[in-house]
């Protein structure tokens, strides 16, 4: 947890940093500071949710191959 935390630190002051150097202003550095990391989180919430449902749809389309192979097979065995 304290390396998370120290990191965290760090990077709400490198945020600054750099903002502060392209911009010159306290205010918009501090903004983009603490603005940047709550959208951030944010979007990782709704890109997290879009990569399962990615690795769902990837294995249902792996498992369906399969599955389609043998229902075919078993019914033209039963029409022999």
């Amino acid at each position: 947890m304290a390396k998370t935390l120290s990191f965290g630190i760090m990077h709400l002051g490198i945020a600054f940093s750099v903002t502060y150097a392209l911009t010159g202003s306290i205010a918009i550095s501090g903004a983009v500071t603490f603005i940047e990391p709550a959208v951030n989180t944010v979007a990782h919430y709704f890109f997290d949710r879009y990569w399962e449902q990615r690795e769902r749809r990837k294995a249902a389309q792996a498992d369906a191959p399969a599955d389609a192979g043998r229902d075919s097979g078993m019914a033209m065995a039963a029409a022999q």
